[in-house]
């Protein structure tokens, strides 16, 4: 298999570190292109970069598109001369559907994806959306290229991707969010701070694990947390009367709204 990686930032990067380390790719089998100003020697060791979009490209058979958004319309005239009927075009730019590519690239064969930022350490979780014209052997390929960065869900109706782009894609800041937020309060009850940071961090950690191991649903694992009258239930009070759930809610539906703003800009 040849692959050809469009856009080199972190996930395009991400992709080349996963294939090379699963062997899905030889590295003489892996085009890199990045911007003529990207110096990066991890690179050089992951495939074979280059500057321009050029006949190399109708070697390969799959092309990630990895750059952003705002970057397609100069990217796609360059990519439409080169293509071949039987390529697949992967493409992860938030916002670019199935048919805008399709028409600007003039090629049928088109996956479109939405990871997330775990995806760069081999956690992550896409989902993805594919044009009615790929086989079956062309949908299991991207799968498998997929997968190699934690976990692949393939959707029916691409315009679930805006609510996954909601949930997954933006996820992680969430979490960010709370676990910043989390830390700030311990520090603000008098933990030092590598205190406050390392029992923040293993308990997400460590919850996220029970989580996925205990035959309990999320409300079940609150409960056995929370006794009748103790700290816990305390602090569940405040964040109703805050209406976290709600708030949270609303957070995820603007996200999505955005996200659909988007794909149809």
């Amino acid at each position: 298999m040849k692959i050809a990686i469009v856009g080199c930032g972190n996930m395009g990067q991400a992709y080349a570190r996963s294939f090379r380390r699963y062997g899905l790719v030889k590295r003489e089998d892996l085009l890199l292109i990045v911007r003529r100003d990207q110096v990066d020697p991890d690179l050089d060791r992951s495939g074979t970069v280059s500057r321009v979009i050029d006949g190399s490209i109708s070697g390969c058979d799959v092309v990630i598109i990895a750059v952003k958004p705002q970057d397609h319309a100069t990217v796609a005239p360059a990519l439409a001369s080169l293509l071949r009927p039987d390529q697949v075009v992967l493409s992860i730019m938030a916002g670019i559907t199935i048919a805008r590519l399709q028409r600007d690239l003039v090629h049928r064969t088109v996956v479109r994806a939405m990871p997330n930022a775990p995806a760069q350490i081999g956690l992550g979780i896409t989902a993805y959306a594919t044009g009615t014209e790929l086989n079956m052997r062309q949908t299991l390929m991207v799968e498998q290229l997929l997968n190699s960065t934690g976990r692949a869900v393939h959707l029916e109706h691409e315009g679930h991707l805006d609510p996954v782009t909601a949930l997954s894609g933006s996820g992680p800041a969430y979490f960010f969010h709370i676990v910043r937020t989390m830390i700030e309060a311990g520090l603000g009850l008098g933990l030092e701070p590598h205190v406050a940071n390392a029992l923040v961090k293993q308990t997400m950690l460590g919850s996220y694990h029970l989580m996925e191991h205990a035959d309990r649903s999320p409300d079940e694992l609150i409960k056995a947390v929370m006794s009748k009258g103790g700290t816990t239930e305390a602090a569940f009070r405040v964040l109703e009367a805050g209406r976290m759930a709600e708030t949270l809610t609303q957070a995820i539906e603007a996200a999505s709204r955005r996200a659909t703003e988007l794909s149809g800009s």
